[in-house]
């Protein structure tokens, strides 16, 4: 058997997909911030608690984590293939210290997970029931990551510093066949994002109203404003800001339809950003985000395509050297 050898100038590190990410922001800001308001909309849609999910998806990260150190490696169809989950043991220590919520809050959601029967205990085994909830099988969310990573892809050639040519079905199919690794990176990124504006917004739910405002603003600043289309990723948000895509809010109502998040909710998380001063009402009494928002996110965001920037670089090496 000859043995393969890795061509490495053709292997992309961290800060290359960072740089050239964030360069190119105006191609690929809006498609992003799709692609993460339908994941958090579908962590929410789950148990209509944001904190359920993310103690799920943690336990099966850390699961998962064992398979990659064991060198086990799951399709998606094998890892599909079972209605119950045997997950590694943990304590609620560790999950305080990975999401870093108080003990408390912790406790009571892992006892509400048992009093759904999502978490079982059986003898020495702790079981996730996956029938109980049917989001968790991301059919869509692999087919959604797969466009994204194609268009990433698409304007890294562009910019030659990433030679193959990629298209949705290739990264959907290498994506399903190293599924187990893949979406333990996938976890990866997900997790502290999540984490980073719990902290910043107090909380998750809060985070999801502003979200679905930017992505709201952000589809009217594309649709209407070509004007303002500039490549990088701070003047991209000065447009989205001082652009007429903030003459097109959306009203609490609204929010709620598109959330799942109670209208009474909304209308309390709308008064916290508010007097934060992430958002305002515009001329139609309709929420649009405040200049100051960029400032205040800029920070995390960084942090945030940092996670972003490992797991595309992780995604796009394996689809080079597979």
């Amino acid at each position: 058997m000859s043995l393969r050898q890795i061509d490495f100038s053709k292997v992309l590190n961290d800060d290359q997909v960072y740089d050239h990410m964030m360069a190119n922001y105006e191609q690929l800001g809006r498609d992003w911030i799709v692609h993460q308001w339908n994941w958090i909309n579908n962590t929410y849609a789950a148990f209509k608690d944001h904190y359920k999910y993310l103690i799920i998806i943690s336990l099966v990260e850390k699961t998962l984590q064992f398979y990659d150190q064991m060198n086990i490696q799951y399709t998606f169809d094998q890892f599909y293939s079972k209605s119950n989950l045997q997950i590694d043991k943990f304590s609620i220590t560790e999950l305080c210290d990975k999401l870093q919520l108080p003990k408390e809050t912790v406790r009571r959601k892992v006892l509400e997970l048992e009093k759904l029967g999502v978490l079982k205990r059986q003898k020495k085994q702790i079981i996730i029931d996956r029938s109980i909830f049917p989001q968790i099988k991301p059919e869509r969310q692999v087919k959604s990551s797969a466009k994204y990573i194609n268009l990433v892809s698409g304007v890294f050639n562009s910019e030659k510093i990433y030679s193959k040519k990629l298209d949705i079905k290739l990264i959907e199919n290498t994506i399903k066949k190293n599924f187990s690794i893949c979406w333990r990176w996938f976890y990866r990124m997900q997790i502290p994002i999540v984490i980073g504006y719990h902290d910043m917004f107090e909380d998750v739910a809060t985070f999801h109203v502003w979200g679905t405002i930017a992505m709201n603003q952000a589809f009217n600043y594309k649709s209407t404003n070509v004007e303002f289309l500039t490549p990088d990723y701070v003047n991209f948000n000065k447009g989205l800001i001082e652009g007429k895509g903030s003459e097109s809010g959306v009203s609490a109502m609204s929010i709620s339809d598109m959330t799942t998040i109670p209208r009474a909710t909304v209308i309390r998380k709308c008064k916290y950003l508010m007097k934060n001063n992430y958002i305002k009402l515009n001329e139609k009494k309709q929420y649009v985000l405040t200049g100051f928002n960029t400032r205040a996110v800029l920070p995390y965001q960084r942090e945030i395509f940092k996670n972003k920037a490992k797991f595309l670089r992780k995604i796009l090496n394996l689809i080079t050297i597979s």
